[in-house]
């Protein structure tokens, strides 16, 4: 997608890996919300780091220095979100070095190209990424940033110069105490030195291969918090200036030869350090120039409140550590294990965002499903030393300062009923989805069969058996039934019959749990704690469309293991019936409630948003409907009727704010007919990204595709850039998980659904995903991942990564036989 003017304001783009944490590259080129030290802050700020140019010429006489950013944009001040604030440090920067010029910036995450518009007589642009490679987590894992700059001479006269990166030595920081130039009282002890970086078969332009600064702290204990190492190089001989403190120095370096300070830095404070490349450009002449910024941050620990009643479990001094930093010693390790593979890692990720700006998916739907992944590699998510799936429900921030705080992480840890939203993990690295089951069943699950909504880390903590969670307060049964779910769509995924073997007496643990406490007449009845952090009463499609999906589920993984499924098969009848007969009002499904139950916090005759999110499951894992199919297509209509909202001048907001003025957005419950309770049910005045991306997922499969497009038109006008960013979903907190049920839309889009235990793949695009009968677009299995491009008579599978162990594909309802595996190089076409 291309951005430019307004649609840059709030632009920022996080670079890093899963589990590494990440830089972003904001939308004037700037390095913004530095959050590589194991905690999540969305306004960190690391001044004096940064990119700039001398750029000289003899005659006409020529010599400037220029900051490689554009001039910062006006803040929109729209609520709830930080990424359009301007460090207070980086508009300094701006006072000494002058801006380069206004940027155009064209992105597909985790790739960008940005063009500097400018009045030097160069034409200059970056490109960056960090590594993508579906199916892959330790090469997507990786904490390193490319940076790439081409420069061309258009004119008639030679140019040249330097071309210069710039770092703060944050050895030490906690990501979160502000920094003042160089000074901050954790700072103390630093080091910075020059080192010649080992080639290993690496590119480089120039003769004396890759020049760096290496950022050091020998004063820390190696368990400090802060303990670690950062590296800035270049792949060519470089001018080092290791030790500086002002930007003054660095321009100063950059006109001439200065003489560095040495040793440690002084209590509370570090040095800066930089390297410059010096080029010369002929008339008409490109040169490339590639620089690295990579980290090494080993000690994370329990730094966060955890829910419960035992404050002692919350900031502590528990070490959880990295599974990123288990693979190199150090930043140098893995800098030069990156520049090894620069080439092949560049070429798989940019496979990777090409094979969703190639596709057929209509409009700017490739450039916004390819940005999901963003969700699972921000700091909301992270793997612990021993390869542990943690992740919090976001990253806590503006939207979060009236209850938890402006920095860390939002609500730990593996929250099971906003998790039961996501689906970008468990297609991208299906094994690390299965890792978060494994720790909900032999961790999380007690012995009576119910599953805690939070887990508790470190893992050999006492976990959350009967005591108060918080959000709700008594284990979530969304949770409990999505985990059933969710262990079948692993299964089918990859994780295997042996797996599920193992796991099979846990989902009947828990299915029995819930059938024991909750299921009276064919429905749950009673308290059911939920997602909306209140606990729902009476009887309810939204809790109820879960249970019937998850008894389908059972019924199915039951087959596979040849258990008998008569219980679940019955259950799901009379459920089914009994719960359309109850709630179907001719126009959706409402709830109904007991004459001695509570009227606060429910929605009674209201229309909830997600009332039908159990068929949204039961859709991507081919469990069938789940309710009568008319009745289905009624309710969605009628929800996007009611609660697509096109105008929010006039709403009042009691709570937080995720739309305004003329945004629009889909309400989580309105109340059509009136009777709205006095107390209605938590959030119902609220906008949700991962709500809009179920309901618009769950359309596109029923065929209501106007209805599905117009809820993800609204949302993603609402993160065009120009007041919210498209990186960035919020809800309660940045980075917010829930967000990551947007995968269901390309799946739904093209039809595609993946079964592991048959090896099979379905693909039928819908009309909208199609393009004169033709389309494409990138699918992912547990093997690998690849390209599906069908031309009238042909289709053509492409295996871009790892390989493709498939029987067959079925093309709108017609089956074919594969025989063989697909391998990259080596692409499979079959007549249709």
């Amino acid at each position: 997608m291309h951005y430019t003017g307004d649609t840059l304001r709030h632009f920022a783009l996080p670079l890093g890996g899963l589990g590494t944490g990440t830089v972003a590259l904001a939308g004037n080129g700037a390095l913004r919300q530095w959050q590589l030290h194991n905690v999540g802050n969305h306004e960190g700020h690391v001044p004096n780091s940064f990119f700039a140019l001398r750029l000289s010429r003899v005659e006409p006489p020529l010599d400037e220095v220029r900051l490689l950013q554009g001039p910062p944009a006006t803040p929109s001040n729209t609520p709830l979100v930080t990424d359009d604030v301007v460090p207070a440090g980086e508009q300094q920067l701006n006072e000494v070095i002058r801006p380069i010029g206004p940027t155009r910036v064209t992105a597909t995450y985790p790739q960008a190209h940005v063009d500097y518009d400018t009045d030097l007589p160069i034409e200059l642009a970056l490109d960056v990424f960090n590594p993508l490679v579906p199916g892959d987590a330790d090469a997507s894992s990786q904490p390193v940033v490319g940076f790439t700059f081409t420069l061309h001479n258009p004119g008639p006269i030679a140019l040249h110069g330097k071309l210069a990166a710039a770092l703060q030595n944050t050895v030490g920081w906690d990501g979160i105490t502000p920094v003042q130039g160089t000074s901050c009282s954790l700072y103390g002890g630093n080091t910075n030195s020059t080192r010649q970086l080992r080639m290993s078969g690496g590119r480089a332009h120039g003769p004396g291969g890759w020049s760096s600064v290496v950022f050091d702290n020998g004063s820390l204990p190696m368990d400090h918090p802060g303990a670690g190492q950062m590296v800035l190089a270049a792949d060519s001989e470089a001018f080092a200036h290791p030790q500086w403190t002002r930007p003054e120095e660095f321009v100063a370096f950059l006109n001439g030869p200065t003489t560095p300070a040495g040793g440690a830095s002084a209590p509370g404070s570090t040095w800066n350090g930089g390297l410059a490349v010096p080029f010369h450009l002929e008339p008409g002449e490109t040169k490339q120039f590639r620089f690295l910024i990579a980290w090494h941050f080993p000690n994370r620990y329990v730094d966060f409140n955890q829910f419960g009643p035992h404050p002692e479990y919350g900031h502590s001094r528990f070490w959880l550590g990295n599974a990123y930093t288990r693979r190199t010693p150090d930043a140098v390790a893995a800098a030069e294990h990156f520049i090894h593979h620069w080439d092949e890692l560049q070429n798989l990720t940019t496979s990777w965002t090409e094979a969703f700006e190639n596709s057929t998916l209509p409009g700017e739907a490739g450039a916004r499903l390819a940005a999901l992944a963003a969700d699972v590699r921000s700091p909301t998510v992270f793997r612990t030393a021993q390869g542990d799936v943690l992740g919090f429900e976001g990253v806590l921030g503006a939207s979060t300062v009236m209850w938890g705080g402006r920095y860390g992480g939002s609500c730990p840890l593996n929250c099971t009923h906003v998790w039961n939203y996501e689906q970008t993990l468990s297609r991208l690295f299906p094994s690390l989805e299965q890792n978060m089951r494994d720790t909900e069943y032999d961790v999380m699950q007690a012995p009576e069969g119910y599953l805690p909504h939070r887990v508790r880390a470190p893992l050999y903590m006492k976990q959350l058996w009967d005591v108060v969670i918080g959000g709700p307060e008594e284990p979530a049964l969304d949770g409990m039934l999505g985990n059933v779910l969710k262990t079948y769509r692993e299964v089918r995924q990859g994780a295997g019959l042996d797996w599920l073997r193992h796991r099979w007496p846990n989902v009947v643990r828990l299915l029995d749990h819930v059938h024991t406490k909750w299921l009276r007449d064919g429905v749950l009845r009673g308290i059911q704690p939920s997602t909306h952090d209140i606990d729902l009463c009476g009887v309810n499609s939204f809790m109820g469309t879960l249970w019937l999906a998850a008894l389908r589920a059972a019924e199915e993984m039951a087959l596979l293991l040849d258990e008998d499924p008569k219980q679940y098969r019955t259950l799901f009848e009379t459920g089914s019936t009994a719960y359309d007969e109850l709630l179907f009002t001719g126009e959706y499904y409402r709830q109904i409630l007991d004459p001695d139950e509570t009227r606060d916090f429910q929605w009674g005759d209201g229309c909830l948003a997600d009332q039908l999110i159990g068929q949204w499951w039961a859709h991507q894992l081919d469990l069938g409907y789940l309710l009568p199919e008319d009745h289905v297509r009624t309710a969605l209509r009628n929800v996007v009727r009611h609660n697509l909202r096109t105008d929010f001048h006039d709403f009042e907001h009691p709570y937080r704010v995720f739309a305004d003025g003329d945004d629009t957005g889909l309400l989580m419950c309105t109340w059509p007919h009136g009777g709205r309770p006095d107390v209605p049910t938590r959030y119902c005045d609220e906008v949700w990204t991962g709500s809009e991306y179920q309901l618009a997922a769950h359309c596109l499969y029923e065929g209501l595709t106007d209805e599905g497009m117009a809820v993800l038109q609204g949302m993603w006008t609402r993160y065009d850039g120009t007041r919210r960013n498209p990186f960035n979903p919020i809800e309660c907190g940045d980075h917010y998980i829930r967000n990551a049920a947007g995968w269901s839309v390309l799946e739904a889009l093209t039809g595609y659904r993946y079964n592991a235990v048959t090896k099979t793949i379905t693909c039928a695009p819908l009309d909208l995903a199609r393009s004169n009968d033709s389309w494409r677009f990138p699918f992912t299995t547990d093997t690998g991942w690849g390209i599906a491009a069908y031309t009238p008579g042909t289709l053509t599978l492409t295996c871009e990564a790892g390989h493709l162990d498939l029987k067959s594909v079925t093309v709108d309802g017609n089956a074919h036989e594969i025989v063989v595996p697909v391998l990259p190089g080596n692409p499979l076409t079959l007549e249709i």
